[in-house]
């Protein structure tokens, strides 16, 4: 079995986290490859020692590798997803920062889960990606152009509202006067979406979400919308430029550029463990009290 590891590193948590992988899948007789950056970090760090084989690109992710293990927090599992694209090898999240809702993994579990994974004993949650293309082209949006839990909309160097102007599949929806738009998937309704007032989705329904942020009409709410929606978008505001962002990564566009957004024609594949589902993350996550069941 061969398997790429990817992470971020926190200066409490990791050492004992990446120790216990490390003993783990040499037991095992695992292969394990690092990306490039974060081997040098641990070397530097003096967290190992051995010289491991290296990926440093999308394209050095193949169908020989069974997964990718992420280490950290869910946005080090957004950008593990950058290295994935197309290739349909999973990712196990194994936390090393606060409890997330990807990298569920916690310290404390990790040998058992890894048994489970190595078992292939677990299930594969498979989440919905969203692209983004820009008319007139944007350079910095074309070769990592898409997102894994919102594409966003907001004002930039002012603090004036901005027109948002909203086609679903062609037709005029709305033309939101606010700070922002969020258009999140299920996977990134637990984050921005949120916090803005959104509703949550399950992973695995087929639904996107519409969420304006600070709007200056009250009337304006989320709005579910199925996920074959081609989403154009229209801004205009006092200054030149709003930002866009895809996930963490983000770019400045120019006024009255189209934006289109839609649902990329590829997955990104979770491993889920039993013990540890969305639900059960969902329940913890927002303290919704003890589990009443008998």
């Amino acid at each position: 079995m061969k398997i790429a590891i990817y992470g971020q590193y926190y200066q409490d948590s990791t050492d004992p986290i990446i120790t216990e992988i490390l003993e783990f899948f040499s037991k095992n007789e695992v292969e394990m490859v690092f990306e490039s950056h974060y081997l040098d970090m641990l070397l530097e760090k003096n967290i190992i020692s051995k010289k491991y084989e290296t990926f440093s690109s999308y394209t050095d992710i193949d169908s020989s590798f069974y997964m990718l293990v992420s280490i950290g927090g869910d946005g080090t599992i957004l950008r593990a997803a950058t290295f994935i694209r197309e290739s349909g090898v999973p990712i196990l999240g194994i936390n090393a920062g606060r409890l997330g809702f990807l990298a569920t993994v916690q310290q404390e579990n990790i040998t058992d889960f890894l048994q489970i994974v190595i078992d292939k004993k677990h299930s594969l949650s498979k989440r919905t990606l969203l692209s983004l293309s820009c008319s007139p082209t944007n350079e910095s949006l074309q070769d990592i152009n898409f997102a894994m839990n919102e594409i966003s909309v907001s004002r930039k160097d002012t603090t004036s509202m901005i027109t948002i102007d909203t086609y679903l599949n062609g037709e005029y929806l709305n033309s939101y006067w606010a700070d922002g738009l969020i258009i999140s998937t299920p996977t990134g309704s637990t984050g921005y979406n949120l916090s803005c007032g959104g509703p949550i989705l399950t992973p695995d329904v087929n639904s996107l979400v519409i969420t304006p942020i600070s709007p200056h009409n009250l009337n304006a709410r989320p709005l579910v919308i199925p996920d074959e929606t081609e989403i154009r978008l229209k801004v205009s505001g006092r200054e030149e430029n709003y930002l866009v962002s895809l996930d963490s990564r983000i770019t400045s566009v120019g006024n009255e550029s189209i934006l289109t957004i839609k649902k990329t024609p590829f997955q990104i594949n979770m491993i889920e463990i039993p013990e540890e589902t969305f639900l059960k993350t969902l329940r913890s996550k927002l303290l919704w009290g003890e589990d009443k069941r008998n």
